[in-house]
């Protein structure tokens, strides 16, 4: 029953928040009442329609803090009726999840329903049959005003909503939000983009980009759910400090089955990560070269037959000849199959040709004759003998730590210098003594696929991919040779140094070389005075970007301080914490230490990148190699040179430091004792 209501349009949206409210309740307590007692044919049944309630339950949850819906939209008649006929439209109010009532009428639409893409698409231009689109605004969850835009009113201008706009600007306190208030059309477009198409998009700081690919996510998991809740999604991140800070994005849109890793965690299996390369090193090892020598070096093992095999069963003895082998052996190779795959389908194929013989002597064997040659012991021994099996962390172990065996299988691929740059200066005695490298477990993860196929899911989201190597896009690729791909990043934020140089080739080596290269060039979350500043490197790291244009109508706050004493550091900290929102000191890494003592003598709690911001804490201390994809309201920029010299080479000491500044939303402060870098003097 509907409350109530005042005949003011802000007290009937107030009651209908209530009502939805009321419904949404009551939809998760019919959950909740289920009895599967009786619907389950065994405990296996009843354990994953448990889990699977759970989880509709947990996705019924009712955010007190975040909005219901967010808009409506007015049609100017009913989606899919036919016009000539003067049918009168509808109301569908758009929100994070699908309401409806105890009758079953929608009170709430799926943000991502067909029926709500009106809603960010929709112009004065191009109105798309409707006739009013409302705003809401939120205070804790509460209706407090409301924007209307007349988009099929000639008389009616276009307009910058100011909803949006506060919205988008909104100070950034814990972790990432969704935006699906406030998508932009552009955006949009990536959003609903299909699940059989690969999506590259390219976006400089701010413009959106980790969320428009975790919003395709939330789409396609409702367009596809089941194909989708089969194959599964996964989302890759550059690390936990990031993984932490969008891990509740998807879950606010009620997708709670979505996992999240690094590329490290996807690669290291039980390999126990103790190592570390250089630079120089790191780069080989990344190098799409190496999947050649290791597929070389694993196919090494197999050795053409010179006796042949014979099977006795009974009193009868079939001999498979040596060249008959050889040509076996030969067919597999050729057929490009994986090496495990081939080891299994070898001992059929010898089984085969014995059962040839015996039917040319008259026997009729079946099957199990068959199998049961496949499992003769002369024919296991010749399998081991040909085709033997192979541990791809000894083989990995063994090409970084034998000169000889190096260099045969590299030949002609890496030169005597890159070989002797990636050999182990003490080689290990064995796979568990060894201290295995980041870019080690990425080798053995590419040994392990030729010998054995990996598990392809439905669609993986690829972050901050710019840094990754062309062996980690390979990695990734396997991932979803059977799906889809998000891949999102910038090159100008590449801080690595085999940062990729263009994304056709990142697509070529991830295997989706088909995939489509959507750019982002509005910037909704950098201050406009922040971005000019920051955008004075980009000649210089990345010349061939677009750099990106603010759309925001606050300016934000800059300031370049030269200072003179150490603790005007603390002081600027001081100073942008009586602001409201978080504030991010952001340094080289190698002054993190020395800066963490002047917070703690100064009274200053601080956290570190990934925990959670509170009343009490709102200061986060940055090391600069972990600040890629964090943004803060207010920013200190500790000492931009140390950045650049913090890292291997110029090029990449710049990129560093174009991220770093340009991790703020509402205002920097960069502060400096040392000379700036000349490139920002420019």
């Amino acid at each position: 029953m509907s409350t109530p209501v005042d005949d003011d349009p802000l007290s009937r949206e107030r009651s209908h928040l209530a009502d939805s409210r009321a419904a949404l309740r009551a939809m998760r307590e019919d959950v909740e009442s289920l009895d599967i007692r009786d619907v389950t044919a065994n405990w296996v049944n009843a354990e994953v329609l448990a889990r699977q309630i759970d989880e509709r339950i947990k996705a019924l949850a009712d955010l007190s803090d975040t909005p219901l819906f967010f808009g409506r939209l007015d049609y100017l008649h009913s989606p899919g009726a036919d016009r000539a006929e003067g049918a009168e439209g509808e109301r569908f109010y758009i929100g994070r999840r699908h309401v409806h009532d105890h009758d079953g009428d929608p009170m709430v639409i799926d943000w991502r329903a067909p029926v709500s893409q009106p809603f960010y698409r929709a112009s004065k231009k191009d109105p798309l049959d409707i006739a009013l689109r409302r705003r809401f605004g939120y205070t804790r969850g509460d209706i407090t005003a409301y924007e209307d835009e007349h988009l099929s009113d000639p008389a009616e201008a276009a307009r910058t909503s100011k909803l949006l706009q506060q919205e988008i600007e909104r100070p950034r306190v814990g972790p990432m939000r969704d935006i699906v208030a406030t998508i932009q059309p552009e955006q949009d477009e990536i959003v609903r983009s299909g699940l059989g198409g690969t999506v590259c998009v390219q976006g400089g700081p701010g413009t959106g980009k980790t969320a428009v690919g975790l919003h395709r996510v939330a789409y396609l998991l409702y367009a596809h759910r089941d194909r989708l809740a089969r194959t599964g999604t996964l989302v890759i991140g550059p690390n936990k400090s990031f993984l932490h800070y969008i891990e509740q994005v998807l879950p606010a849109l009620g997708e709670l089955t979505v996992q999240q890793a690094t590329v490290d965690d996807l690669v290291a299996g039980g390999l126990e990560i103790r190592g570390a390369d250089d630079a120089a090193a790191a780069v080989i090892k990344g190098d799409a070269r190496m999947a050649e020598v290791l597929r070389r070096a694993v196919h090494s093992h197999v050795t053409m037959p010179t006796e042949p095999v014979v099977v006795v069963r009974g009193s009868r003895r079939w001999r498979v000849p040596a060249y008959e082998l050889e040509d076996i052996v030969r067919e597999l190779l050729d057929r490009g199959i994986r090496y495990g795959a081939a080891r299994e389908a070898l001992p059929q194929r010898i089984a085969h040709a014995v059962l040839v013989q015996m039917e040319r002597s008259g026997e009729a064997p079946d099957d199990r004759v068959q199998d049961a040659v496949a499992r003769n012991a002369a024919v296991k021994a010749a399998v081991k003998q040909m085709w033997p099996p192979v541990d791809p962390a000894k083989l990995v172990l063994r090409l970084l730590a034998d000169a000889d065996f190096l260099a045969v299988h590299a030949d002609g691929i890496l030169t005597e210098d890159e070989q002797k740059t990636i050999l182990w200066t003490k080689p290990a005695r064995s796979v568990k003594s060894a201290k295995w490298s980041a870019t080690d477990a990425v080798l053995i993860d590419e040994a392990t696929d030729l010998v054995q196929r990996t598990h392809s899911l439905g669609h993986v989201v690829l972050d901050e991919a710019q840094d990754l190597s062309p062996m980690q896009y390979r990695a990734v690729g396997r991932r979803c040779t059977t799906g889809s791909a998000t891949v999102l990043g910038d090159l100008a934020q590449g801080t690595t140094p085999w940062a990729t140089r263009s994304w056709d080739e990142a697509l070529s080596h991830l295997g989706k070389a088909d995939g489509v290269i959507e750019e982002l060039t509005a910037g909704f979350r950098v201050p406009t005075d922040v971005i000019t500043y920051a955008s004075r490197l980009l000649p210089h790291i990345a010349p061939g970007l677009t750099p990106v244009a603010s759309v925001r109508e606050n300016p934000g706050f800059f300031a370049l301080r030269e200072i003179t004493d150490p603790t005007q550091v603390i002081a600027a900290c001081e100073e942008l914490l009586r602001n409201e929102g978080s504030t991010g000191l952001i340094a080289a890494d190698a002054r993190i230490p020395e800066l963490a003592e002047w917070l703690t003598a100064a009274g200053i709690p601080y956290l570190a990148p990934g925990e959670e911001t509170t009343a009490e804490t709102r200061l986060t201390l940055v090391p600069a190699s972990l600040a890629k994809g964090l943004e803060y309201d207010y920013v200190v920029l500790d000492e931009p040179q140390a950045v650049v010299d913090g890292e291997p080479d110029e090029r990449t000491g710049l990129r560093r430091l174009y991220v770093a500044l340009t991790r703020a939303v509402s205002g920097l402060i960069v502060t400096h004792a040392a000379p700036l870098p000349p490139q920002l003097a420019e």
